[in-house]
């Protein structure tokens, strides 16, 4: 007699069930086509629902955005009846937009675990089938070996953080990029290098700041080993990590190439100081699926941090950094259902051609940037200024750069059917994470809608 939970997993017609829902969901899903303006019949209900999330929250929300419920790869459906195009997928979580059939059949199979949250304590097979992927698929390019979930990115960086000082104990100090971010607990707003982020925060002086990689600048690299050696040699035996994400994100979207990073983590190697890698909202972008892969830098991480695409978050580690008893722990270690489709999405991106430097990802990137170029040198000259990004990060400079000017233009091409958010802070840049579903012709919405919306003028 087979254990009941394989009985239903193995179920026929449980998985009919499951096909004719994702099925019945996606009919009703076709009628979403495209971009489309709120319709007034809604708008007294969506003003009231929006007030009421001001009244609940103490503020209102950014954009008027409250979803329906339905979506159609990058188009969303909101409760005014509006659809939209959503290119930051609620800053980077859903990687294959809304609503994706195979998604959804993911989630239907989590949902009928008998638990809708697994812990550390007592998971379910999903915790071992997940832990298992995440450790081969790091581990063909890394000395990474075990895994730890947490709820999200910043708990995530927290456990990173902890190992590292526990190896490295009695040292405590981290070395971060300048404009970096981290998350929103205590500790990780201080390693996060942006004062709006943290204001009435105390400073615990933990962190030691170097510049981040700088196209413009003559010599770049070499600034910020010499400023890394200068701040190592004043902290000789306090200093616990070099904690950088393989690209800016709230930061900016600056990229670097992998010559930048090198003679860093060499250094870092050289003097026995733990390197993590921060992932969250690189990992599944890049065009591999860790950017530590795009960089061909892995050989040098001893932690390395996922979430986001992930559906829950994620501590990577080496064996050395395999932490002690209690260190590491916690209630939840997330959903059933995030364990399911975040699975699921990762074996969308590993099998089905969307890695690599020919695969569906690297195409995405070069359209948008060809597009946001061809923009700047014709129609919007020189108003959609040093495109660029890494894989489905991708983000623009508008006119100088001013924050007070780029709120306008995106707030304006929110009204016009697409969803941007801002990064950076001088430039203030317009960022899209955009979803791994779209098609030529929706990037080819998109550009013409950022062109109506900067030709209107703001």
């Amino acid at each position: 007699m087979s254990l009941v939970g394989h009985q239903i997993t193995e179920s026929e017609k449980i998985r009919q069930l499951v096909t004719q829902i994702v099925g019945d969901v996606g009919r009703l899903n076709e009628q979403i086509t495209g971009v489309r303006p709120a319709d007034p019949s809604f708008a007294d209900r969506n003003k009231k629902m929006l007030e009421q999330i001001a009244v609940l929250r103490g503020r209102p929300l950014h954009y008027p955005f409250i979803g329906s419920g339905a979506g159609r790869g990058p188009y969303v459906e909101l409760e005014d009846g509006s659809v939209k195009l959503d290119l930051i997928n609620g800053i980077g979580i859903h990687l294959f937009g809304h609503s994706h059939p195979r998604v959804i059949g993911a989630a239907l199979r989590g949902a009928l675990s008998d638990i809708i949250v697994q812990g550390n304590l007592e998971p379910n097979r999903e915790y071992i089938q997940f832990s298992e992927k995440l450790s081969k698929l790091a581990g063909r390019r890394s000395r990474l070996k075990h895994v730890w979930f947490a709820t999200c990115g910043t708990m995530a960086n927290e456990n990173a953080l902890k190992m590292a000082r526990q190896k490295h104990s009695p040292a405590r100090k981290i070395v971060a990029f300048k404009n970096a971010f981290a998350g929103r607990s205590t500790m990780m707003a201080e390693v996060t290098d942006n004062p709006a982020f943290k204001q009435g925060l105390p400073e615990y002086h933990e962190v030691l700041r170097i510049p981040f990689y700088d196209k413009k600048t003559p010599g770049s690299a070499e600034k910020t080993l010499a400023a890394f050696k200068e701040h190592v040699a004043g902290n000789e035996g306090d200093i616990a990590c070099l904690a950088f994400e393989p690209m800016l994100g709230e930061g900016g979207y600056n990229a670097a190439p992998r010559e930048f990073f090198v003679p860093m983590l060499e250094f870092a190697k050289e003097k026995k100081i733990a390197v993590w890698i921060d992932e969250v909202q690189t990992f599944c972008r890049t065009g591999e699926l860790f950017a530590f892969e795009t960089l061909d830098i892995g050989q040098y991480a001893d932690l390395v941090t996922i979430a986001k695409t992930a559906q829950l978050g994620a501590t990577l580690y080496t064996e050395e950094y395999n932490p002690k008893p209690g260190l590491i722990a916690g209630t939840f270690s997330g959903s059933t259902v995030s364990m399911t489709t975040g699975m699921e999405m990762i074996d969308m991106m590993v099998n089905d051609g969307y890695l690599g430097g020919e695969g569906r990802v690297a195409r995405i990137h070069k359209r948008f940037i060809d597009g946001f170029n061809r923009l700047n040198e014709t129609t919007c000259k020189g108003k959609v200024q040093d495109a660029g990004g890494m894989g489905l990060m991708i983000a623009f400079t508008p006119h100088d750069g001013a924050k007070e000017q780029a709120d306008v233009f995106m707030k304006k091409l929110y009204h016009n059917g697409v969803i941007a958010f801002g990064c950076g802070k001088g430039p203030f840049r317009v960022r899209f994470l955009i979803p791994a579903c779209i098609e030529d012709q929706d990037i080819d919405v998109a550009l013409s809608i950022i062109e109506k919306t900067i030709q209107e003028g703001y």
